[in-house]
């Protein structure tokens, strides 16, 4: 993503889904929420642990999301776990759709942040890791951190 960090706050993070998938091609898709969904989003009380994207007659949608209840809401508050539109234009829903039909692929969301006020959801379209390319990532993401630590070492004699 080519924002400044001035530009984009993170809501949420979905750490989760670099570990179990692997994240080929990543979209920007604005969210529809009610008054107390926003407020709650804007306090950082999203879990997207669960949470997954589909395309239903056309449309996109973010399932299983939970966006936990505004706490100065009133009988008013809103669902914490329901199913929330996302806005994409009609060729990137076409793209994805055609993706995701084939096997083994599926829609995750990455992370939810606010632009110029307004939530935004980053989505990924995925494949899931087996637990051997997992081992791979985490052998491969020590050996990176093992070098770095070399080089500070070096730094500093």
């Amino acid at each position: 993503m080519a924002d400044t960090p001035k530009q984009f706050k993170v809501l949420s993070d979905n750490r989760q889904a670099r570990h179990n998938y692997e994240l080929l091609d990543f979209y920007q898709a604005g969210l529809v929420l009610t008054g107390t969904e926003v407020k709650s989003a804007r306090t950082g009380r999203i879990n997207l642990q669960d949470a997954f994207g589909d395309i239903v007659n056309g449309e996109a949608w973010l399932m299983n999301a939970h966006f936990s209840p505004y706490s100065h809401g009133n009988r008013a508050n809103h669902e914490a776990v329901r199913k929330r539109k996302l806005l994409l234009h009609k060729d990137e829903i076409e793209k994805i759709f055609g993706k995701t039909r084939d096997r083994g692929f599926t829609l995750v969301p990455t992370k939810v942040y606010l632009k110029e006020g307004l939530v935004k959801c980053e989505i990924a379209v995925a494949r899931g890791k087996k637990l051997h390319d997992k081992r791979d990532s985490e052998r491969k993401r020590e050996q990176e951190a093992e070098a770095r630590a070399a080089v500070q070492r070096r730094r500093k004699d």
